[in-house]
């Protein structure tokens, strides 16, 4: 392999996945930490750290330069973004080239045309994806209000550069489009510096599937299976799980080959993931986006794989062919990720970080725990909650259920409040045990239990 040394430009449990890739490829880590992250476990693990900036994000996991001097400095060939921060940033990618440094993820035009949901979405319809019925672009309140009568309400107003939820808006009153477009287009400037927005149909107890693809820079495209998103809270992932239960085996195939043809259609180059909105009742799906990064739940695929997702990005950074193809593809049993934060799921999931005073994990087959956290670290307050995936595989999907329930159990976290009530209460939810999830899954059950 080409690639020697990298440079980690993230932190938390994704930085100790990557650490534990590159040592199974023979690739040297170095690890870019903050002022806040100089004795974290990706530190600890790293061949290497150095120091780039203070705690807060802007100045240290943000800050494009001080990470492109530190992989320059320490002899890097490499740079693996994880996901979040600047993963998804084209700036980034094509600074990492303009410095002769290889961009372990997708190309700066992936990345800036799927980023853009507009310009997803466009690409999308060009390459025979269904989309929800909306608009492109919207220039006013006023375009928006008379879209959202010829589409019928209710519709999602939605931020052209959003993520996380935010700049997302559902309008079920005529008389509330204008007021909430300004609303969303207002806080998408805030927080992406951006306030285009679009309009598309809004569905109710919709699911939300996404496809795993791969692609090298041999033109070869595979997919790897979907991944069940559907429990989540306000737009945040909590449980995810693969394959998706209680769809059609036609359905199924439709939605893979549709991420295909969208990642042959841009050129597509790594590992990415196609969302899209599936609408039970219609028995369709529409293409939501595309996020060119690795997933926080890549997990559960590689559970029901056997693919090891970041090497592979790895091995295609470096130039090589996918040593497989579509039809080697085998999965096997059911997985489900349950994500842990340092949140108070009784005080409005008010964040809880401090100092960890116990720690122990679940053991046992067919389980794994993705973390960066042990006894006696202190976790952060400038950084997200999650300090930990549970990932559990079963034969089926009831004995993947017995199995995280069982895990869910065993995990004990001292010191600070975690959310393993909360998904515990998710998994074992008669609607989910049935298969039957959806986007609105997570607020019946939290209705239920006020």
């Amino acid at each position: 392999m080409a690639i020697r040394r990298v440079l980690i430009a993230n932190r938390g449990e994704i930085a100790v996945r990557i650490i534990r890739a590159c040592k199974a490829l023979g690739i040297e880590t170095v690890q870019a930490v903050s002022d806040a992250d100089r004795d974290s476990l990706p530190a600890r693990l790293a061949d290497r750290a150095f120091v780039i900036g203070p705690a807060t994000s802007a100045k240290s996991y943000l800050n494009i330069d001080a990470l492109l001097m530190t992989a320059l400095a320490t002899g890097a060939d490499a740079i693996h973004p994880g996901y979040g921060f600047l993963s998804e940033k084209a700036a980034f990618s094509k600074g990492c080239a303009d410095n002769g440094l290889i961009f372990v993820g997708p190309t700066p035009d992936n990345i800036a045309r799927m980023g853009n949901k507009i310009e997803a979405r466009i690409a999308a319809a060009a390459a025979g994806v269904p989309t929800l019925p909306g608009s492109h672009k919207v220039a006013s309140a006023d375009d928006a209000a008379r879209i959202a009568a010829e589409v019928g309400l209710p519709v999602m107003l939605k931020a052209a550069a959003g993520g996380g939820g935010r700049g997302m808006k559902i309008v079920r009153d005529a008389t509330k489009v204008k007021e909430t477009f300004q609303q969303a287009s207002a806080e998408a400037n805030a927080a992406f510096g951006d306030g285009s927005m679009y309009v598309e149909r809004f569905v109710a107890d919709a699911r939300h599937i996404e496809v795993q693809v791969i692609a090298d820079t041999h033109g070869n495209v595979v997919h790897l299976g979907e991944r069940d998103c559907s429990s989540q809270r306000r737009h945040q992932k909590l449980v995810e799980e693969a394959p998706a239960p209680a769809i059609s085996a036609e359905l199924r195939a439709g939605l893979h080959e549709s991420a295909v043809r969208l990642a042959r259609a841009i050129g597509y180059v790594g590992a990415g993931t196609v969302e899209f909105l599936v609408d039970p009742a219609a028995h369709a799906f529409y293409f939501l986006e595309m996020n060119t990064r690795i997933q926080v739940e890549h997990p559960v695929t590689e559970m029901i794989t056997g693919i090891d997702l970041v090497q592979e990005q790895f091995r295609i950074a470096d130039g090589e062919p996918l040593g497989f193809r579509q039809e080697d593809v085998v999965f096997t049993g059911h997985a489900i990720e349950c994500r842990v934060n340092a949140e108070s799921a009784e005080n409005d999931f008010r964040p809880s970080p401090g100092l960890i005073t116990a720690w122990q994990p679940p053991q046992g087959e067919g389980v794994r725990v993705d973390t960066h956290c042990f006894e006696g670290y202190r976790i952060p307050i400038f950084y997200d909650s999650m300090i930990a995936k549970l990932i559990v595989h079963g034969r089926d999907r009831d004995d993947a259920i017995a199995r995280m329930r069982s895990a869910l159990s065993q995990f004990r976290i001292g010191g600070i409040e975690t959310t393993i009530l909360f998904v515990d209460k998710i998994v074992a939810n008669a609607d989910f045990v049935r298969g039957d999830v959806s986007t609105e899954l997570v607020g019946r059950i939290m209705a239920a239990g006020r």
